[in-house]
């Protein structure tokens, strides 16, 4: 088992956009993997699962992966959300 947390970046958080594309990377992956968001233990293979989650930008996530491949797969999944999840991250303001 290994762990992992990172903060949600995008400006409207894992709305359906990013959740479509986040559950996709995570249903492509082969570790039992679990978010876990303040009290709510979230399931990232199912979109609606990650929606209803209410996952806002700015909030701590962590990333649980059980499994042969669980470092790449947390890694990957890490990368996905630091990335945006196809989402142009919102540039500073100067």
């Amino acid at each position: 088992m290994v762990k992992g947390r990172i903060t949600v970046t995008n400006q409207s958080g894992l709305h359906l956009r990013p959740a479509a594309v986040l559950s996709k990377t995570a249903v492509g992956l082969k570790s039992n993997i679990k978010l876990i968001c303040g009290e709510r233990l979230i399931n990232p293979k199912s979109i609606l699962n990650l929606i209803n989650g209410g996952i806002a930008k700015g909030t701590e996530i962590e990333i649980i992966c059980i499994g042969e491949t669980e470092e790449a797969d947390l890694k990957v999944l890490l990368d996905a959300i630091a990335g945006g999840l196809g989402e142009r991250l919102e540039e500073s303001h100067k």
